[in-house]
């Protein structure tokens, strides 16, 4: 038992320790004092926030727990379904990450190459603001969205529309007003201070701040911790031809086409990548012709022998700009009405911008599934239908965004941005603020299913998750 006791304590007798513990004590005492602060200011870039630049850190909430909600914020966000379309915006997230920052006067964001259907414009303005936040923009140019062509689905660029062609100007001016009031919205460009007649536009690709070697060059930006740091050194380096920005001299920043996917939304946490989707919510007209549809969808489900209503939703993603590594037709219809059976559907909502489509599969669901199938412009008539015919066809689609949100099960197609988005915003009900990842390629939650290839994380287009928020 005593050698056994003398081993534990350094392997020597008991005597002897004294001096070797004093010795280790002093030789840590002199390291300590010895060490240089070089070695970690190499990797941090402290200069960016530290030195005489413009970029000064806000004042936390409080002292003691910066950026933290109170508790009775906290306990109601816990009723807040964010799955719903109108869902209130849950703003002490954001306002987090805004007390965080490190403002710079004068820089403004222009967050407006903004194409494609709802999943892929959302994501884009959402992208660039929350860089536009790490950077420390103190303005944002108000988004504005690229129409689609309406004869070539596959042409997104055509005009520039307001914001409020889809979304809630209000809201979203509300949301950053209340919870980071230190950023200024602009209508226009010339309401910039000091923006000149002529403003140059600076234009810029978030992952090239940052050490790609090794990277798919379709991965997401692995640096986002030090974009910030990086991009106002480069913001206030002389050789790039241009002051550091001011009252007096803003600097704008646009983003190359194509920032869409960079952000891996979970380093915030989940209360931000639950809720930031929330400063988007959809115009009032949108939300009023959305909600009488599914309203009438229950109707119509009652109305076919359903008690309850219950009705599945399906997105049917065959127009012609889909892709040609996509699920086709029958391997969409064959899976949506094997879940349809599994599940004991007798009705179904089918959102499809192909109207011939649309009827094949209603053909379908009768033989394969005794299953009646209604679409948007069955449910809508009188003034709600002409309303309805009124509008472009990727507004159209947020009639068919808001219905099969209110399904009890949804079926949609993998790599679609619109069925993905739908799948991570039902998700939502399961936790709310602190909804956890989906878990992809899986009946997880039991709200949602889409068909497609989940081998490959790049070709298989998995990569949407993680960089989309719901």
């Amino acid at each position: 038992m005593v050698i056994g006791y003398q081993k534990l304590v350094g392997f020597m007798p008991r005597r002897n320790i004294l001096l070797p513990t004093l010795c280790i004590v002093l030789l840590i005492t002199v390291w300590t004092f010895r060490a240089p602060p070089s070695s970690v200011n190499r990797w941090l870039d402290t200069s960016a926030h530290r030195g005489a630049t413009p970029a000064k850190p806000t004042t936390p909430a409080t002292p003691s727990s910066p950026g933290l909600p109170q508790s009775n914020a906290q306990s109601n966000d816990k009723d807040v379904d964010l799955s719903a379309p109108d869902a209130p915006f849950v703003g002490w997230p954001l306002r987090r990450v805004c007390d965080e920052a490190y403002w710079v006067e004068g820089l403004v964001y222009i967050c407006d190459n903004n194409s494609g259907g709802i999943g892929n414009i959302r994501n884009y303005i959402q992208t660039c603001i929350r860089y536009g936040l790490e950077a420390g923009a103190t303005g944002f140019l108000l988004p504005t969205i690229r129409k689609r062509n309406e004869t070539d689905l596959a042409d997104l660029f055509t005009d520039y529309l307001p914001f409020d062609y889809m979304f809630d100007e209000k809201h979203f001016r509300d949301a950053f007003t209340t919870n980071c009031p230190q950023i200024t919205l602009y209508d226009d460009i010339k309401d910039i201070p000091g923006v000149g007649k002529k403003p140059t536009i600076e234009h810029i690709t978030p992952k090239k701040f940052g050490n790609r070697e090794g990277c798919d060059w379709r991965d997401q930006n692995r640096h986002t911790d030090r974009f910030g740091d990086r991009f106002r050194k480069w913001l206030n380096d002389p050789k790039n031809g241009q002051p550091a920005p001011s009252a007096t001299h803003p600097r704008l920043i646009r983003f190359h086409w194509g920032v869409l996917w960079d952000w891996q939304i979970y380093r915030d946490g989940p209360e931000f990548a639950n809720t930031f989707g929330g400063i988007l919510k959809f115009n009032d007209q949108l939300l009023r012709l959305g909600k009488k549809a599914l309203k009438n969808m229950h109707a119509y489900a009652r109305a076919n022998g359903v008690e309850n209503g219950k009705f599945l939703g399906v997105h049917l993603r065959t127009e012609s700009d889909a892709l040609g590594f996509w699920p086709t037709y029958n391997t969409q219809t064959d899976a949506y009405l094997q879940q349809a059976t599994k599940r004991g559907f007798e009705v179904a909502y089918i959102a499809t911008g192909d109207s011939l489509e649309a009827e094949n599969f209603a053909g379908a669901a009768i033989e394969m599934a005794r299953m009646r199938v209604a679409t948007k412009a069955d449910l809508l008539e009188d003034e709600d239908l002409d309303e309805l015919e009124s509008l472009s066809w990727d507004q159209q689609a947020l009639i068919d965004f808001i219905v099969l949100l209110g399904s009890d099960f949804f079926v949609g197609t993998m790599p679609s941005s619109f069925s993905v988005y739908m799948a991570m915003k039902r998700h939502l009900k399961t936790g709310g603020v602190y909804t956890r990842p989906y878990k992809v390629g899986t009946e997880g939650d039991g709200l949602s299913y889409l068909v497609g290839n989940y081998e490959k994380y790049w070709e298989g287009w998995l990569f949407m998750w993680d960089g989309m928020w719901p």
